[in-house]
């Protein structure tokens, strides 16, 4: 298996956006291991819209629901702000993985490490052009 360079995010401020407690935080140790200042992870939607809105932020984890609540209102501030975000999902079929963002990237859960920190880091990259 790749190993991930421990400081391939080593600039990015992500956001992690998730409500399942147990895979915010395997997330975050990810994203940490990988040199990334990681902000949350964060499990409720009222929360996600501050942050969205107000963080200087590189990039943003988010999962399509938070509980019953969708987090298409959470894509849309985030698009607003030129914010780049990646979909991660098991309900890759659904209203903000179709919402017209064709540059953010889906990714299903589970995925690999590498498959993650590879697409933040593209869009950590992307934000940095900006």
């Amino acid at each position: 298996m790749e190993q991930i360079n421990a400081h391939a995010l080593a600039a990015c401020r992500i956001l992690v956006v998730e409500d399942e407690v147990l895979v915010g935080l395997d997330l975050a140790m990810i994203l940490t291991d990988a040199g990334a200042t990681v902000i949350g992870p964060v499990q409720s939607l009222s929360e996600a819209l501050v942050l969205a809105a107000e963080e200087e932020l590189s990039a943003v984890v988010l999962d399509v629901r938070l509980g019953p609540a969708s987090t298409l209102s959470v894509g849309r501030k985030l698009a607003d702000r030129g914010i780049p975000f990646i979909v991660y999902t098991g309900q890759v079929e659904s209203d903000l993985t179709r919402g017209g963002w064709p540059r953010c990237k889906i990714i299903p859960k589970p995925a690999l490490p590498q498959k993650l920190v590879g697409a933040l880091l593209e869009c950590c990259a992307a934000k940095s052009l900006m």
